[in-house]
C-alpha cells in the first residue's frame, strides 16, 4: 500500500511541475531562514551552558536608586565586598575576578643586552586578575597546575590557546616568565583549557589577585566602600540547600549595614544577577563581547516562524487551487472503491514527500548560506548545522508544515462526492476556494509588510545614527590605545612634536577616553564649595589639545591649559542646567570637587556632546587633566591619505616606544562599534523582509497561472467581445490589490507597536510619520503587480481563438 503511495505521489509531483517547483521552492527557502534563525538563537541561548553548576551560579550587583527616582546599574562591586560577602554567607563558594582592559603581555624570550625586542601583545579579551575560589564557582578544566597557586602574587595561568600563541606549546609554557603592562613579572604556573567562545567572562591570561592588589598604578586597587568599578565581579554559587529568595533577604539587612547613606541616593544595595541573565540583561554590560536582549530573540523567533507560515500558505493556497483539476482523478479512485481515510492519507503523504524534500533542499541552502549569517551577527564560533538539536528542531518543522499544509487540501479531496467529480462539476465553491484563498493572501502579505515596515524603521533609525550631530567631529581620528606608566609618560611629548612632524598631521591629544565612548566613570561631587549634590558627576580626562583634536566647542570661557596635574575643569551644558545655573558664564570661576580630592576651578564650558552612544542621554559632566589616567592618544588627520598618515603614526611609535604595543582604530569605526546589534538587527530584517516578499510573490505568481488557466476561455471570450489587453490585465489584479491593501490595514499598527518599542531603547531617534507607511504599500503594491502583471499580460496577450477552443 505504502509503494503504491509513494508512486502515484512521485507521479502527482511530475505531472505538475510548475506547481511542484513553487511549493518546494517555497518550503525551502522558508525552512533554511528558519533553521539559520534556530541556529543563531540557540548559539546565544548556550552563552555559559557549559558551566556545570549553571543554574546555580549568580553574580553580585549593584543597584542604586537616587533621589529622583533614577536607577544606576552596575555590574562591579566595592573592593571590601569579597570579604564581607564570605563573611555573610560562610556557606557559600564566593569568587572574584576583575578585568583590566587593553593589558599588554610582553614574553620574555630574549636576553634585552642581544638588542631582539621580547614579543608584545595586547590582550584581545583583557587580562583577568582572580582568586582561587573563582574556580569553585565557575568550572574550567586544569591542564597544569591547580587553582590554589592563584593565592600567591606574581603567578598567571593561560589557556591552552594563550599558551600556544606566546610559547608554542603548554609544556614550553610552564615556568617561564611574562611581563604585564611593564610594571611587573609573573611566572606561568598553571594552564586551563580554553573556554568555549559563548562566554560572558573570556579568559585568556589569569593573574592572581594578590598580584593585582600589590600594583599601585597604574590600576588603583581602593579597598573603600565608596570606590566601585564595574571591573571588579563577584560571582557566586549556590549549595543545594541555598535558595535565591533567603539570599536575597540577607542581602538587604547586609546592604543596609554596609553602604552609607547619602542625601543624593535613596539606597544602594547588592541584589542577585542569575548567570542565565547575565548574557541578556541589558542593563548591566559584562565582560563578554555583547549583549542581546531577551526580547530581540523572541523577535527573531517570531520571525522565523512567519517565515514557515507563509512558505506554508503557498501550499495550501496552491493545493487547494489545485484540487479543482484533480477531482476526476479522486472520483475514479473513490468509484474503485478507495475510502475517505486511504484518500487523506494518500494526499497528505504527498504533502509530507513535498515537505521532506524542501527539507534536504534547505538544508543545502543552510550549508552555503552559514558563512554568510555567521560574519553578519558576529559569531565566531562554528555553527553546527548537522547536530541532534536541529535534527529535533527539522523533525518538529517536518510535522508542523505537513500537517499545517496538508490537512486542509487533503480534506478537501478526500470530501470531492463522486458522481459530482467524474461530471467535472467540482469549482471553486466546492473547495471554499475564494474566501479561503483571500485570507490566506491577506495573511501572508501582512506578514511581508511587518516585515518591510520594520525594516524600513530600522533602515532609517541605523541612518540617522549614522549621520547624527554628535557634537564633535569623528572622521579622520586615528585612535591609539595602550597602558599608561612613568616611563612612557616622560616620551610622551617628545612623540607628540615627532608626530605633529608628519604629513597630514593637524593635533594630537592624550586622554583617558574619546568624547563618546562606553566609559561610565563617575563620582560623587560638591560645587561651589557646598556638600555633595543629588547626582553624580561624569569624568574625562584630557590634555590641553583635547578639544581641538576632537573639535569640541567651547561656548564659555576656556579650554584647559597645559598642566601635569589635576589643576583645572571644564564642564558641559547638561551639567549647568542640572545644576540651575542660567547661563554658561555663572560657573566660571566657581569650584567643583569630585571624590576625595580638592576643589579645583571651573575654566570653561563646551557645548554638549554625546557622551555615550544615541541609546543613552548626555550625561552631566567634567572634563579635567590627570595624565597618569590618558591610555588613548588620538591624531586628528587631514582627509587626505589617511591610510598613509596612520601607518607613519605607527612607524613613529614603535620608534619611541618600543616596548609598548598598542591597538589602533579609527574613531568613526569605534563609534560604529556601539551599534553592532542594531546594525545586526537591521540586516536580519533586510534579508528575511527580502524572503518574506519572495516568498509571497512565489505564491502570487503559482494562483495567477493556476487563475489564468482557469480563466483561459473567460479571457478569449472578452477578447473577442472587444476586451482590451488593459482590461485583462485588469481582471486579473484588481483583486490582489485589494487584499494587499487589507493586509496593509493590518500589518501598519502591528509593525508600528514593535517598531516603537524597539525605538524606545534609544534616547535619541526618528519619529515613525507617514511616510515610512506610504513606502511599505507602493513597495508591497510595486512587486505584486510586477508578479501578477507578467502571467497576466501573457494570457491577455494570447490568441482568442485558440483560448476559446482550449479544453
Amino acid at each position: 500500500m505504502f509503494q503504491n503511495y509513494f508512486k502515484v505521489a512521485i507521479r502527482n509531483l511530475f505531472r505538475h511541475k510548475s506547481y511542484t517547483a513553487i511549493n518546494i521552492a517555497g518550503l525551502s527557502i522558508g525552512i533554511a531562514a528558519s533553521l539559520l534563525l534556530f541556529l543563531v538563537i540557540r548559539y546565544e541561548y548556550s552563552y555559559d551552558t557549559f558551566q556545570k553548576n549553571y543554574s546555580k551560579i549568580h553574580q553580585f550587583v549593584m543597584d542604586d536608586k537616587l533621589t529622583n527616582g533614577e536607577h544606576i546599574y552596575n555590574p562591579g562591586s566595592p573592593f571590601p565586598a569579597l570579604q564581607a560577602l564570605r563573611a555573610e554567607f560562610p556557606t557559600m563558594k564566593i569568587g572574584t575576578l576583575l578585568s583590566s582592559n587593553g593589558s599588554q603581555i610582553t614574553i620574555l624570550k630574549n636576553d634585552p643586552s642581544s638588542g631582539i625586542m621580547n614579543p608584545k601583545y595586547i590582550t584581545e579579551n583583557g587580562l583577568i586578575y582572580a582568586d582561587p575560589e573563582l574556580f569553585q564557582v565557575l568550572d574550567y578544566k586544569w591542564l597544569k597546575g591547580q587553582p590554589s597557586i592563584l593565592a600567591e602574587p606574581n603567578v598567571v595561568v593561560l589557556t591552552r590557546a594563550a599558551a600556544e600563541k606566546y610559547y608554542g606549546s603548554i609544556d614550553a609554557a610552564m615556568g617561564k616568565s611574562l611581563m604585564v603592562d611593564n610594571l611587573t613579572t609573573m611566572q606561568v604556573s598553571g594552564i586551563i583549557e580554553t573556554p568555549p567562545a559563548n562566554t560572558d567572562f573570556p579568559m585568556e591570561t589569569i593573574g592572581s589577585f594578590e598580584t593585582y592588589k600589590k600594583i599601585d598604578q597604574p590600576y588603583g586597587y581602593m579597598p573603600v566602600w565608596g570606590f566601585l568599578t564595574s571591573s571588579n565581579v563577584i560571582l557566586t554559587r549556590f549549595p543545594d540547600n541555598v535558595t535565591r529568595e533567603t539570599v536575597e533577604k540577607k542581602l538587604e539587612a547586609y546592604s543596609a549595614r554596609v553602604f552609607e547613606k547619602s542625601n543624593r541616593r535613596e539606597y544602594r544595595k547588592t541584589i542577585l544577577l542569575p548567570l542565565s541573565d547575565v548574557h541578556f540583561d541589558t542593563r548591566f554590560h559584562n565582560l563578554g563581547d555583547h549583549i542581546i536582549s531577551r526580547n530581540t530573540l523572541n523577535i527573531l523567533s517570531f520571525i522565523a516562524v512567519l517565515i514557515i507560515v507563509m512558505a506554508s500558505i503557498n501550499f495550501v493556497n496552491l493545493s487547494t487551487a489545485q484540487a479543482v483539476g484533480r477531482s476526476r482523478e479522486v472520483g475514479v479512485r473513490k468509484v474503485l472503491g478507495s475510502s475517505r481515510p486511504q484518500l487523506f492519507r494518500q494526499m497528505m503523504g504527498e504533502t509530507g514527500l513535498i515537505v521532506i524534500i524542501s527539507i534536504a533542499i534547505s538544508l543545502v541552502i543552510a550549508f552555503v548560506a552559514i558563512p554568510f549569517v555567521k560574519n553578519i551577527v558576529s559569531i565566531n564560533e562554528e555553527l553546527k548545522l548537522i547536530s541532534v538539536a536541529t535534527l529535533i528542531f527539522l523533525a518538529i518543522v517536518f510535522v508542523a508544515v505537513t500537517f499545517f499544509s496538508g490537512v486542509y487540501p487533503s480534506l478537501v479531496l478526500s470530501g470531492f462526492k463522486p458522481a459530482l467529480a467524474l461530471k467535472n462539476k467540482i469549482t471553486s465553491a466546492n473547495v471554499g476556494g475564494i474566501s479561503l484563498r483571500r485570507g490566506l493572501v491577506v495573511l501572508q502579505f501582512g506578514i511581508s509588510q511587518i516585515l518591510v515596515i520594520g525594516t524600513i524603521i530600522a533602515v532609517s533609525q541605523m541612518n540617522y545614527v549614522k549621520n547624527a550631530d554628535i557634537g564633535f567631529n569623528k572622521e579622520a581620528v586615528f585612535v591609539m590605545n595602550s597602558t599608561a606608566d612613568s616611563a612612557l609618560i616622560a616620551k610622551r611629548e617628545a612623540f607628540k612634536m615627532a608626530v605633529l612632524q608628519l604629513p597630514g598631521v593637524q593635533s594630537l591629544s592624550y586622554s583617558s577616553d574619546i568624547p563618546s565612548s562606553d566609559n561610565n566613570s563617575a563620582s560623587n561631587f560638591g560645587f561651589d564649595l557646598k556638600n555633595d549634590n543629588d547626582f553624580d558627576l561624569f569624568l574625562k580626562f584630557g590634555d590641553e589639545d583635547y578639544f581641538k583634536t576632537y573639535g569640541l566647542q567651547i561656548i564659555a570661557g576656556r579650554a584647559l591649559a597645559k598642566t601635569d596635574t589635576l589643576r583645572e575643569a571644564v564642564v558641559n551644558e547638561t551639567l549647568i542646567a542640572k545644576l540651575g545655573l542660567k547661563k554658561p558664564e555663572d560657573v566660571l570661576g566657581k569650584k567643583i570637587r569630585f571624590g576625595g580630592n580638592i576643589p579645583i576651578p571651573v575654566v570653561g564650558v563646551v557645548k554638549d556632546f554625546k557622551t555615550n552612544s544615541l541609546r543613552e542621554s548626555v550625561k552631566p559632566l567634567m572634563i579635567s587633566s590627570v595624565p597618569e589616567f590618558y591610555t588613548v592618544t588620538a591624531v586628528k588627520l587631514r582627509s587626505t591619505d589617511i591610510d598613509k598618515a596612520s601607518k607613519a603614526i605607527q612607524k613613529t611609535w614603535d620608534r619611541y616606544f618600543p616596548e609598548y604595543a598598542n591597538t589602533s582604530e579609527f574613531m568613526d569605526e569605534t563609534i560604529d562599534n556601539f551599534y553592532q546589534q542594531e546594525n545586526q538587527l537591521s540586516n536580519l530584517y533586510k534579508i528575511f523582509a527580502g524572503l518574506a516578499i519572495f516568498i509571497s510573490c512565489l505564491g502570487l505568481y503559482g494562483l495567477v497561472s493556476f487563475l489564468a488557466i482557469q480563466k483561459t476561455k473567460e479571457v478569449g471570450i472578452r477578447k473577442v467581445l472587444g476586451a482590451s489587453v488593459g482590461n485583462i490585465v485588469y481582471l486579473f489584479s484588481k483583486e490582489f490589490t485589494i487584499l494587499i491593501a487589507v493586509a496593509f490595514c493590518i500589518a501598519a499598527p502591528i509593525g508600528w507597536f514593535m517598531m516603537n518599542k524597539w525605538l524606545e531603547d534609544f534616547q535619541f531617534k526618528i519619529s515613525i510619520g507617514a511616510g515610512v507607511f506610504v513606502l511599505a504599500i507602493f513597495l508591497s503594491m510595486m512587486i505584486a503587480w510586477v508578479t501578477v502583471g507578467y502571467k497576466a499580460v501573457k494570457a491577455a496577450l494570447a490568441n482568442p481563438v485558440k483560448s476559446i477552443r482550449a479544453d
